[in-house]
Parts: structure tokens; sequence; C-alpha cells
């Protein structure tokens, strides 16, 4: 059977899955595969969204996974499907500059054991994707690495717009087509911001399911890896191959019961409110029950334990990746290389002197704030999550993931208006070791943008709730693909 050459190989459309069944039947080479996602990443360099793009060892990689098909060879669940990595992960013989200058000639030895799972799968590494810089802030907005006068990872929906952050590439190269699969990371809702603004499906596993080695941290205690691709179904396969675990308990909508907390359906803009509205409908004529929840806890408990762990777990998690797994700088040498102002002020007034705003918006030490978080506030918030999922008998919290659409990228883009609205209804659940997954709902009827939903499920049940994103998908359907 012939293959198909790389212009005709239908990226905008293609799954995992599909891609699979493709190479599977001898329709698709992976050089082909690869040589489109490439293509597409070439003809859209000014969405800024690879530090660095691997062409050659892709393109390498792929013919040795043909070569391997060809003879019969036993091969991976992945093998030949792309895959790309935010630049804070390492992946071995790629610079991994977690978006910050002094680090851009930092070439890790070996793969962070996420990379390296999907890598025994088959997995073909693509490139290394922008972020925000040192993975601080949710827009995405890096004044270090981009084309000229187009400053920040752009949204392949609309140029013009920021893809969110801090796994801004990551999330726009799902969303512009340039791969079919892709890593982020997670520390208040950088794997659920980006996905929702580019129109993708992710997780951010529970605390601890993933590990975290060969990762540039910002808080130990709340970082994780996650998976990112275009469907439920896909993510759940990423998820499987980097945990080992495959099974997927049946879900019956008729059966679901999803929490509605106001807070966190606050704050939605004229292109959110609508699609949102409009979801819940379907979903609650397909069966799902949606389930009032008057909790005004969850977000007065989450401002105790939110910033204070962050900030005061910064430095020490960064000095102590910079000895033992980085390029052996100080951090002031990290912190003199710091484009971006947003950044560059969040380690001067809290990273560096080891600093946090207390409940009345005082700049203290953050030492006994961090101690009472971790002592008593964190495990108080776990608890109060637990007993309302028990109380409302509850399989997930369900709200938009983000209370607007992408906003435009512009110098002032990460002020904290901005993102107290992005990381509104991310944090908690980051902040209790919740894991959650983020579904693209619809389109904004004027601009076109990508609107998700969040589903926070119970600690420790992610393959539950990837089902449960699974069956609602069947109900949503998929968004159509950002124009080219």
């Amino acid at each position: 059977m012939p293959h198909m050459p790389p212009a005709s190989v239908p990226i905008d459309e293609l799954t995992i899955a599909a891609a699979l069944r493709l190479l599977a039947s001898g329709s698709l080479s992976s050089e082909a595969l690869v040589k489109a996602y490439l293509e597409r990443a070439r003809a859209r360099i000014d969405l800024n969204i690879f530090i660095t793009l691997d062409e050659e060892g892709a393109l390498a990689a792929a013919r040795a996974v043909d070569a391997a098909r060809q003879a019969g060879q036993p091969l991976g669940p992945l093998a030949g499907i792309p895959v790309v990595v935010k630049d804070n992960i390492h992946v071995a013989g790629l610079p991994s500059t977690a978006g910050t200058p002094a680090l851009a000639d930092f070439v890790p030895a070996d793969d962070a054991p996420v990379v390296r799972r999907l890598r025994e799968a088959g997995a073909i590494l693509l490139g290394k994707t922008n972020m925000h810089e040192l993975a601080f802030g949710a827009t995405g907005y890096n004044a270090a690495f981009h084309v000229p006068e187009v400053v920040g990872v752009r949204n392949p929906y609309d140029s013009a717009r920021i893809a969110g952050g801090s796994s801004s590439g990551s999330a726009a190269a799902l969303g512009a087509r340039m791969a079919p699969a892709a890593l982020g990371t997670d520390t208040g809702g950088s794997m659920r911001i980006p996905p929702a603004l580019n129109g993708c499906a992710s997780l951010r596993p529970s605390a601890g399911r993933y590990p975290g080695q060969g990762i540039a941290p910002i808080a130990s205690s709340r970082d994780t890896p996650g998976p990112m691709a275009l469907c439920m179904a896909d993510v759940a396969l990423l998820d499987g191959l980097i945990t080992g675990n495959l099974s997927l308990p049946p879900v019956e909508l008729k059966t679901l019961r999803l929490g509605v907390v106001p807070d966190f359906w606050a704050n939605m803009d004229a292109e959110v409110a609508p699609i949102a509205a409009a979801v819940r409908q379907r979903l609650e004529a397909a069966g799902v029950t949606f389930v009032q929840v008057d909790d005004k806890e969850i977000m007065a408990m989450n401002n105790a334990v939110g910033f204070p762990v962050v900030f005061h777990e910064a430095r020490t998690d960064m000095e102590d990746y910079l000895a033992t797994q980085g390029p052996g700088i100080s951090i002031e040498q990290l912190r003199a290389g710091i484009a971006s102002p947003d950044v560059a002020g969040i380690y001067d007034t809290f990273v560096l002197p080891q600093k946090a705003f207390d409940l009345d918006g005082n700049i203290v030490d953050s030492a006994p704030l961090y101690d009472m978080a971790q002592r008593t506030g964190r495990p108080a918030l776990r608890a109060h999550y637990q007993a309302l999922f028990e109380r409302h008998r509850l399989d997930a919290f369900v709200f938009p993931t983000t209370p607007i659409v992408a906003p435009l990228a512009r110098p002032d883009v990460s002020e904290p208006q901005n993102f107290a609205l992005l990381i509104q209804n991310t944090e908690p659940s980051a902040s209790a070791g919740l894991p959650g997954i983020q579904l693209p709902v619809g389109l904004g009827a004027s601009s076109g943008l990508p609107v998700g939903f969040e589903l926070d499920g119970h600690a420790g049940d992610d393959r539950r709730l990837l089902a449960i994103g699974m069956a609602l998908e069947t109900v949503i359907g998929r968004i159509a693909p950002a124009p080219h």
C-alpha cells in the first residue's frame, strides 16, 4: 500500500489513536507524519511555540521506526507518534532552558522519567516547547525566546492573543496541530489553563502520581508533570503509559453527580458564560446530575496555602535543582538572566528573600505561613474537599477552567488582575493535590476562541476521572481546529 505524502497527512483531525491506525495499516509512515508536523511548525514560527525544534533527530527516529515496522520487529504502543515536551522537562541531548536565558546552554544527559517512559513506548521527541519564564506565570508572555517583534507564545486561534501559561508552547503546539501529544507541568494551573485557551485536553495528576525528577521546579510539594492531547482517550493512553495503569472503569452518564460551587462559576466573560450554560444543559439532558454545593470555604482555605507554599519552596527547590540536576550555577546567576519583568519582580520580591503575602496582603517572611500551611492549612483543605465529596455523593466538581477566553498579548497581560482571573478556578485543587482534567467544550461566538471545562476528582482516582472525561466527550464532541 503506498504511503500518503506529508502534504496530504490529515494532521488537523488526527488523534493519537487515529494516527496509530494509519501507521499500523501501512497507509502512513512515521517519517511522513513527522514531516507534516515539522512543516506546520515551520509555517507558524510567529507563534513562538518551540524553543528547540529537533528536526534532524525526529526524522532519524521516524525512519528507524518505519524500518523496524517494515522488518516486522516488535514496536511500542506509541511507535512513530511525535510528542513535544515543555522546556523545563529534561530530554537527553536537547537544551532544557525552563524558558530563561541563564539555562539556554544547559543540555541534560538523561531523559526525565516521564519522558523516558514515553520514549520507551516508541514516542518520537519533536522538540522542546516555549513556556512562561521559569514557569512563574499564567500567560506565557516570555520576553526571552521569540521571533522579532512578536513577544510571548501566541494562541493559534488568534495570534494576537496569549496561549496561557506556564505550559504555553505544549498546549499551543496541540492547538496549532504541530503534534498530537505533549508533556507539560502544573503548579497552580499550568496543565489546565493553556489547554483551555488552546482547545486541547489534559490531566493534572494527583500529587505524587508522576515522578518529578529531571524537571526544573517551582515548588516540589505542588509541582507535577502531566499529559496533553486532542481528546480524553489520548490523554488516558499517555497517562497509562507513564504510570503503567491502563485500566479504565465503566462510567454511566445517568449516575454521574458533578458538584457546582458558585465561586467557581463567577466572573465569566461574555464568551465563556453562554457556552458554559449550553454545555451544562446538554450534559443534564444526557442524564448527568449537577449538584449545587453552596460552599465558600474552598477559595478561602486555598488563600492560606497557595502562594505561601509556592514562594517559600521556590528558592530552596531551585537551588537544589541547579546544584544536583542542573548546570551548577547559583540562583543569583539564574536571577541575573531573567528577561521577563513580571518574573524578575517575583524573584526579587518573594523568591530570593523568601517572602509571601499574609491574609491582609502584607509582604512578610514566608517561613511561618509555610509551616502553618503545611501543618494545618493543606490537610484542612484536603479534608474539606473530601467532606464535600462524601456529603453530596460527588464524582467530581465541574466548572469553566478559566472564566475568560485568552486575553490579548500585551506587555501588561501578566498584571495581577489577569493572573487572578486565569488561575481563579485551577489553584485550589492543586493546593489540595487532587487530580483535574480539562476538556475543550466550545468556541466563543464572537471571538472563535476555545472555552474549557475542568473536572476535579477524588485524590488518587485519576483513571476514573479520565473515564468520566471520555464519557462526557461523547456528548460534548470535539471543537474545530484553529484556522491556519
